[in-house]
């Protein structure tokens, strides 16, 4: 029954509490609240002992980005005049935390991976190996390989080893920001070390990295190498040696990606097959890893290597390349930018390995220029080509008196003009006379001389032109 109705039929507290089933003193309290018009009694706020410090706390969770701990803000806290327990101080450090993560929450969503775009690799370690771990994205498809340590070159020997597992290349290589990738960080934007880059252009793919302690970004393969080591490492380990392991790891491989994978309810190996398709084809050559063997290009644009040259490009005259040798080839790279500049196949010592594109063409024959000294030889040789090969040419027949005949060649073109002496200097080379006498006889001989031409070539004379008739004078009805 309503408290209030009960207390207007009894009339007395305690009478009212017997009829309603509840105490005096709660029917004395809802009368007293009625009686003043509904509104409940102004309670004064209970503070917390901790509020004197709660600003100093939001104030370094800011700071921080959420990542101070309260153990390590108490001593601060207790410095600020706070006295309440550890336990009080670290429900106001979590309470801090989560406002500040409401506001600068990333906005994560889940990853949409499309196929043949993405492998995405990482290093883990237990029991004193060193794992290699990669995922082909979209088909789940999972490669894992044990080291003994995790250099560059035994990173790009596994990358490539796991390429011809899968039968392609994708699109783009994601990582973390390994160490013997990772070149310099410019603008929070990772450069790959060279040898990486010709990896990748070897390989056709894109070099691509995480942001910085963001695990999350590639969980995908840290799922893997935690599954790795659980499920791999633990059971089988100790291995008796790196062979044993990589065995167990085939093995394994084989297993997780024969049975349907937990995210996709999908076989990857199955899911692989559509997936390959996508994928670009391996290179003919597998990439040479290895370290080079830096040597200085020398004046004649050669390296030497193994007491054999070999040549590069002319504009890396003075610079100083690397050489890798691979299956019975020398690679010569540009260290800086990790181009390929060359690429010889190794010869014996003493000999040189040659190629004509490096110096802009095939070699030039021996040529001797003609370079006038004499006032003569200067004046003659002003007419140009001709002058020059009827000087060679004189040269080469034994014509022992060209030098005190070209002032009398000189005369000749004094006197008988630049085109008309051009013309029968032209005429003298033509039929290989090299005397001033013979020039002389051409000039006199004029322009009646004739002018032979090989054969098989087309016979070109000018005709004089004659009147012609047209056809229809010759049709049979004009004969009528």
């Amino acid at each position: 029954m309503d408290i209030i109705a009960a207390y207007r039929e009894a009339g007395t507290y305690r009478g009212a509490a017997e009829i309603a089933g509840t105490t005096h003193k709660t029917v004395k309290r809802v009368i007293v609240r009625y009686e003043a018009g509904g509104a409940a009694a102004e309670r004064a706020p209970r503070g917390h002992n901790y509020d004197g410090v709660a600003a100093l706390a939001a104030e370094r969770v800011v700071k921080t980005a959420g990542r101070i701990s309260a153990k390590r803000l108490l001593p601060a806290a207790r410095a600020a005049g706070y006295v309440g327990s550890a336990r009080n101080f670290r429900r106001l450090v979590a309470a801090a935390k989560d406002a500040w993560r409401r506001e600068h929450h990333r906005g994560r969503r889940p990853a949409v991976w499309s196929p043949g775009e993405y492998l995405v690799i990482d290093w883990g370690s237990e029991g004193g190996l060193h794992v290699f771990c990669a995922v082909l994205a979209w088909s789940r498809f999972r490669f894992v390989r044990f080291a003994a340590d995790e250099r560059a070159a035994t990173t790009l020997a596994l990358l490539a080893e796991c390429f011809e597992v899968l039968g392609g290349v994708p699109g783009k290589v994601l990582a973390d920001r390994m160490g013997c990738l990772k070149g310099a960080v410019v603008a929070n934007v990772v450069v790959p070390t060279a040898e990486y880059v010709r990896f990748a252009a070897h390989y056709g793919f894109r070099p691509d990295f995480c942001e910085a302690a963001d695990p999350e970004s590639k969980g995908i393969v840290e799922n893997l190498v935690g599954y790795a080591q659980r499920d791999l490492v633990v059971p089988q380990a100790p291995f008796t040696g790196l062979a044993s392991a990589n065995v167990a790891a085939r093995s394994w491989c084989e297993e997780v990606n024969g049975v349907p994978h937990s995210e996709i309810c999908q076989v990857p190996a199955e899911r692989l097959v559509i997936e390959r398709e996508l994928l670009a084809p391996l290179p003919s050559l597998r990439a040479s890893i290895g370290r080079l063997v830096m040597r200085k290009v020398d004046r004649l644009s050669c390296v030497r290597f193994g007491s054999a040259r070999y040549s590069v490009p002319i504009r890396l005259i003075g610079e100083r390349v690397g050489l890798r040798t691979d299956d019975g080839r020398l690679l010569v790279i540009v260290t800086g930018t990790g181009e390929a500049v060359a690429e010889h196949i190794l010869v014996a010592p003493g000999e040189a390995s040659v190629r004509d594109e490096h110096y802009g063409g095939p070699r030039p024959a021996p040529r001797r220029a003609v370079r006038p000294k004499t006032a003569a030889e200067k004046e003659f040789c002003s007419l140009g080509p001709v002058a020059e090969a009827f000087i060679t040419g004189a040269a080469a027949a034994g014509s022992t008196r060209l030098g005190p005949e070209l002032a009398e060649l000189n005369t000749l073109r004094a006197a008988h003009g630049d085109e008309q002496f051009l013309a029968a200097l032209d005429r003298a080379v033509a039929f290989s006379r090299w005397r001033a006498a013979d020039v002389r006889s051409i000039l006199a001989a004029g322009p009646g001389t004739a002018d032979p031409q090989p054969a098989g070539d087309a016979l070109v004379l000018d005709l004089p032109p004659v009147p012609v008739r047209p056809l229809a004078d010759y049709a049979l009805g004009s004969l009528s």
